[in-house]
């Protein structure tokens, strides 16, 4: 499959399971997708972006808005981007003070260096891992020097997950579970410097394998990795 028809699948399975989507997860953050500690390190990025004074941010793979919503409501500037329009629909019946756009990975529909902060919520799973390098060099692209790159994503080894009815739409969809060492080598390979990294243990009832986050910034001078500023 060729990553054209990668990201055909990902679109056509999340266009055709979008109302099942948001009747589980809604349209805000809750209690059945998120724990305690996953909030915790969506509060660490806006303070850290709030501490440098730059506000505009983008959740991407923002699916019906809900780590976006969260974003606006401590008052950073926030643009949703997501590849399924279904999903762009629920996001802005939902949050019309919110813009959304539709977009990919990696090719985001922003300018060089437009953005302070940019979150990918459990989206770099629907990316193989030799794919990685061209997702963080386009985030990279957006990102402004200082800027802050906030990643969740199912832990594993870099297995592929093949779902043969996803999300109940009689469509397969393959995802993957990536190293958390490949995902930050693969982001200082690109540029970033990688701030902090977390792993928590499985604990809601979706939930099958360790979560992964990382948090990196964008070296001050392009092509080079530094310290991240204290």
């Amino acid at each position: 499959m060729s990553e054209h028809d990668d990201v055909a699948t990902t679109q056509a399975v999340y266009d055709a399971s979008a109302d099942r989507y948001v009747a589980f997860a809604g349209t805000e953050l809750s209690s059945a997708t998120e724990v305690p500690f996953d909030r915790s390190m969506l509060e660490t990025f806006v303070q850290m972006v709030a501490s440098r004074s730059d506000t505009q941010v983008a959740d991407i793979g923002c699916g019906p808005g809900r780590v976006a919503a969260f974003l606006a409501s401590r008052d950073l500037d926030v643009i949703g981007v997501d590849v399924s329009t279904e999903m762009l629909g629920h996001a802005r019946r939902a949050h019309p003070e919110i813009t959304f756009e539709e977009g990919r990975l990696d090719h985001l529909p922003f300018s060089d260096g437009c953005l302070g902060g940019a979150v990918c919520w459990y989206s770099i799973i629907h990316a193989p891992p030799a794919r990685l390098d061209g997702i963080f060099a386009e985030l990279l692209r957006t990102l402004r020097p200082g800027g802050l790159l906030l990643l969740a994503f199912q832990a594993g080894h870099g297995q592929a997950l093949h779902q043969a009815d996803a999300h109940g739409t009689g469509r397969a969809l393959t995802t993957f579970r990536h190293a958390l060492g490949d995902v930050t080598s693969r982001l200082g390979i690109a540029g970033f410097s990688v701030y902090a990294t977390a792993q928590r243990q499985p604990e809601l009832a979706h939930e099958s394998t360790t979560q992964a986050f990382v948090l990196a910034t964008v070296a001050s001078f392009r092509g080079t990795v530094t310290d991240p500023p204290l």
